[in-house]
This record gives structure tokens, C-alpha cells and sequence, in this order.
């Protein structure tokens, strides 16, 4: 029997009865049969305790290369940080950084690749670069008539759609598509719609297959047994990261640079909060925000269970600090808005709106977007 795992407005499940698309060896290899393949994953590409380019190469995979996101292949790299092409020491293939200057894979690149394999653990959250990485290889895919096999995995945020839809005058790398900012979809269901919607270059579609997983729907609750990035160490970081994640278009930390981040919020001089912080050079966090200086706010670790079932983006602390803050006309800054998707949070908050009426205003465009979403759902 597997560890049952007790959530808060889900059902209670058994872990072990649920299989990863990368667990679902014996679905792929066929795919991969005499075929060279290049990997699109990082350290959350995992098959149980082995990472899934050792088991290709133990399985006999002809694979030639491996694509790294953002934080690189082995997930250590800090937010923003340039990645360098490579090779990996365990292996000794080359790896290729899919992000900085490369975010699509260039014909070079996939000349000795006939099959794309995407592996990565994705959190839900619009601004969470990892599917806009997804795009531009599906991208180069459709351009180069290449074929991408999605790896498909639960997704931690799956259970719900909330947040202000993306303005498409806003589009970025933290935010390429009509989507709210948690959009409650796998990766491999969000790598259909991406086809199915004509998000690609040119209204492009490419050749695509996604493994499902096995024992999943969204209303089980998933707690992600590797980190995703080196700031989300752990599910209440990750249950969180909606909620605090835009604060990084604010003066006020999230945490990096702590033993807390993404599970404590804080700026210097601030008049709420009695949770003390000071932000100092760490592994994942090279230059944090407010490096050595004194941040008062929140301590939010212990905020909720690790497996609780988050039902909804709280906007409640980033409305306080903005009430606190001593010159609100400096308390967002240009990302934040990018991070938004648009202006519209803003000014909300600038104009004092409570938060029932702030998503009120969400509400026809998370409507709409159901409707869409709808046709590319692989779970219950």
C-alpha cells in the first residue's frame, strides 16, 4: 500500500496509484524506437529514483542532446540567470540552454533530432516560464516538421482556474498566452491547447503526443516529490507561489535569499507584520532582493498543510502591503504589471477596490476561458 495522503477539500489518496507519463515507459519507447531524440527536461524529469535520460540511455534511446529551461539541467541556476550550453558530466551529451538569447531551439540545433521528448514538472502558474519554454519548442517543431512527445505530470494547482486573464499587449516570457494566471491544466493538456488554439507562429500546429498520466484527475491533490525550481523547496512554497508571486513587481520580498522562500513576505520599514527576515546571498538566490537588509512582514510557512487543496489566488497581503506602503506611487513597478498580464490588477488596487470586487472583474474572462479550456482536458 502507498502513502495515503489527507487533503482539505479533496479526496484522500493513495500516491502510489498514480503513474507519471515518464513512468509510462512501456507507452513511449515505441514513440522513440530507432529514432534520435533530443530531451526538453531539468531535474524534476525524474522516472521513480532515476532521472529519465539514464533510463533512455539504459533502455537503449538514441538520445543526442538535452534542451535545459530556465535554472538549466540539473535546476540549480537562480531566476533569470543566464544558462550555458554545455555537456552534462554524467553523460557526456551536450546540453542546449533554451533560455536567455536561445528560447527556441534553432534548425541547428534539431538537425540530428527527429523526435522531441518534453519532461518537465510544471506548477500551474501562468508566470512560471516552464510553458512558455514548451511554446518555442513546439515552435521549432512545427517549423522543422519534428515531432514533440509530452511526458505528461499532475499538475499541484489543478483544481482551479483564478486570477486576472492575460492581455495579449502584455505578452512576455513570463506570460505568452490568453490564459488567467493559474489556469488548472496539465502541461500536456496546455501543449494542446497551444495547438489547438493557433498559439503558434504563423497559426502553426506540430506533430504532437502526450502520455497521460495514470491515476490522476484534478481534484486530487499533488505534492511534487522534486523541488520545480531552487525557490520552491517545498508544497507550501509551491501551494503559495500564485498568492506571492506578483509581489516580485513590488518593493516587497518573497523570501529569497532565506530558509523561507516563497513562505515569508517582508520590506524594509515596514509598519505591518512582526516577522523578521534578512535576505543574504544563498544557493538559487545569488543577489536577492534587500540583500542584508532588515525585512519586517509575514511569516507564511506555517499558513497552511502541506497537502492542502489551495481553492483560489489570496490577494489579501499584497492589498495590505500596498495600504502600508508610505508612497504608494512607487509601490509597483513596471513587472508588475507584466506579471499581471496586464494593467487592470493595478489600478484595481490603486483604486481601492476590496478584493470581492477585484474578482468580479476576473470573472467573465475566467468564464470564457472554461469554455476553452474544456476542449483539451485529458482528466476527470
Amino acid at each position: 500500500m502507498g502513502a495515503v495522503v489527507q487533503d482539505q477539500g479533496a479526496e484522500v489518496h493513495e500516491t502510489s496509484s498514480l503513474r507519471t507519463g515518464a513512468e509510462r515507459t512501456e507507452a513511449y519507447m515505441p514513440l522513440l524506437k530507432g529514432r534520435r531524440v533530443g530531451v526538453v527536461t531539468n531535474a524534476t524529469g525524474m522516472v521513480r529514483h532515476v532521472h529519465l535520460v539514464d533510463t533512455l540511455l539504459s533502455l537503449g534511446v538514441d538520445v543526442v542532446k538535452v534542451f535545459a529551461p530556465e535554472h538549466g539541467f540539473r535546476g540549480t541556476a537562480d531566476a533569470g540567470e543566464r544558462i550555458a550550453d554545455g555537456l552534462d558530466p554524467g553523460t557526456g551529451l551536450p546540453i542546449v540552454s533554451l533560455y536567455g538569447k536561445n528560447k527556441e531551439p534553432s534548425r541547428e540545433q534539431l538537425a540530428d533530432v527527429d523526435v522531441l521528448l518534453f519532461d518537465i514538472q510544471d506548477v500551474g502558474v501562468r508566470f512560471y516560464t516552464y510553458i512558455s519554454t514548451l511554446h518555442y519548442v513546439m515552435q521549432a517543431a512545427a517549423r522543422d516538421g519534428r515531432k514533440v512527445v509530452v511526458l505528461d505530470r499532475p499538475n499541484p494547482h489543478g483544481g482551479y482556474i483564478d486570477g486576472p486573464m492575460l492581455d495579449t499587449a502584455f505578452r512576455s516570457f513570463v506570460g505568452m498566452h490568453p490564459v488567467p494566471l493559474v489556469h488548472g491544466m496539465t502541461i500536456g493538456e496546455y501543449a494542446r491547447m497551444i495547438n489547438g488554439e493557433g498559439w503558434l507562429q504563423g497559426a502553426a500546429s506540430c506533430a504532437l503526443e502526450v502520455v497521460p498520466c495514470e491515476g490522476y484527475h484534478h481534484g486530487k491533490t499533488y505534492i511534487l516529490p522534486v523541488r520545480p525550481s531552487p525557490n520552491l523547496p517545498n508544497a507550501t512554497a509551491v501551494m503559495l507561489y500564485p498568492s506571492l508571486g506578483l509581489f516580485e513587481g513590488t518593493p516587497v520580498s518573497v523570501g529569497r535569499g532565506t530558509d523561507r522562500p516563497f513562505q515569508c513576505i517582508g520590506r524594509p520599514g515596514s509598519t505591518i507584520g512582526d516577522f523578521v527576515f534578512t535576505p543574504v546571498p544563498s544557493a538559487g538566490s545569488k543577489d536577492p532582493p534587500h540583500k542584508g537588509q532588515r525585512c519586517t512582514g509575514f511569516d507564511l510557512s506555517g499558513s497552511m498543510r502541506p497537502d492542502s487543496a489551495v481553492v483560489r489566488i489570496d490577494l489579501q497581503w499584497l492589498l495590505a502591503f500596498h495600504a502600508a506602503a508610505p508612497d504608494k506611487s512607487t509601490f509597483f513597478t513596471r513587472f508588475f504589471d507584466t506579471l499581471a498580464g496586464g494593467t487592470a490588477l493595478r489600478k484595481a488596487i490603486q483604486a481601492g477596490q476590496r478584493e470581492d470586487e477585484i474578482r468580479r472583474g476576473w470573472a467573465s474572462g475566467l468564464d470564457a476561458f472554461r469554455s476553452v479550456r474544456a476542449k483539451y482536458l485529458l482528466y476527470d
